[in-house]
């Protein structure tokens, strides 16, 4: 269970006043020895960039081969200041992702060591900007998103969860989390059935897919619409990239507060632990190797949906 680990995490980000030193904090009393805080001013504020990375007994860091797993915690910002008071819904992707490393590290210290590094990415903006969208607001990102991307994603990520609210919309109406199908290079590929195996075990339901379009994978600022940020770490990585969305029945703005359930947050947690396990011990595919390069050759590269694409006939 992580419901500690959510629980401490939340009422440190339930503040006007926390920044990356507060998670880094956090981070050494779990035993955690690699943690950064970079801070980054953008045209729309200030924000605190962490890494964090936990080390398996045969990782990277070590001098191993094991894979490297990345968590990505996606958000504009924990709170939208002056506009709102508290914790806005936006900040679950913050809050599950470094929940997450917090407990890793302390398994850590029990002897509980991953097969493979983790490495947990994200941002701490308690005075985020909103910005509209339909069918509910958005909350924005104090930073350009190519910064963001750039912060965020490692060399050493040989896949990625990315964690983010994906409560704005009308196309997910499942109260907890749902997963989408892997990313990779432009590509849209079927879904995980490792993923779905994990899924079930984790929340003893059936599990649950989000759809996902072309215009999701491109990145921002394009003029194409997004369902949200959540794929944007897809377009910055050839790694097979995985969306993990924090979900609604109904239509929740990305700015609301008192809108953030720590049971489903707990949860995603936990999927993104257990697939930590798995991956990082060889035992669980984003996607099917062979049938990449198969695509591949039959259909070239997709990877121009990576860029902002042919801006001069906009």
């Amino acid at each position: 269970m992580a419901f500690k680990q959510v629980m401490d995490v939340y009422e440190v980000m339930d503040s006007e006043y926390v920044n990356g030193q507060a998670i880094i904090d956090m981070a050494r009393q779990a035993g955690i020895e690699e943690v950064s805080s970079t801070t980054v001013k953008g045209p729309k504020g200030v924000t605190d960039f962490i890494k964090m990375r936990i080390p398996g007994k045969q990782g990277k860091k070590s001098g191993g081969t094991a894979p490297t797993l990345g968590i990505i915690g996606r958000l504009g910002g924990l709170g939208a200041r002056p506009e709102r008071i508290g914790f806005v819904s936006d900040g679950d992707g913050a809050l599950a992702a470094v929940a997450a490393g917090i407990k890793l590290g302390l398994m850590a210290q029990r002897g509980d060591r991953l097969n493979g590094d983790v490495i947990i990415t994200t941002h701490i903006c308690p005075c985020a900007p909103t910005r509209p969208h339909h069918p509910v607001p958005f909350m924005d990102s104090p930073a350009e998103f190519q910064t963001v991307n750039e912060q965020e994603i490692h060399a050493d990520m040989d896949a990625v969860l990315s964690i983010d609210t994906t409560k704005g919309n009308r196309v997910i109406n499942t109260r907890g989390f749902a997963i989408s199908p892997t990313v990779k290079e432009g590509y849209i590929l079927r879904v995980s059935e490792d993923l779905l195996d994990l899924m079930q075990i984790a929340t003893g339901r059936v599990p649950a897919v989000f759809p996902i379009t072309t215009q999701d994978i491109t990145p921002y600022g394009n003029g194409l619409f997004h369902l949200n940020s959540i794929l944007q770490p897809s377009v910055a990585t050839t790694a097979p990239t995985v969306g993990v969305a924090l979900t609604t029945e109904v239509a929740v703005p990305g700015c609301a507060t008192g809108a953030t359930h720590l049971v489903d947050v707990e949860m995603a947690v936990r999927f993104c632990l257990e697939v930590a396990k798995a991956f990082t011990a060889g035992q669980c595919r984003f996607y099917d190797a062979d049938e990449f390069a198969l695509i591949q050759q039959l259909y070239g590269s997709l990877g121009h949906l990576q860029t902002a694409g042919n801006q001069g006939v906009c």
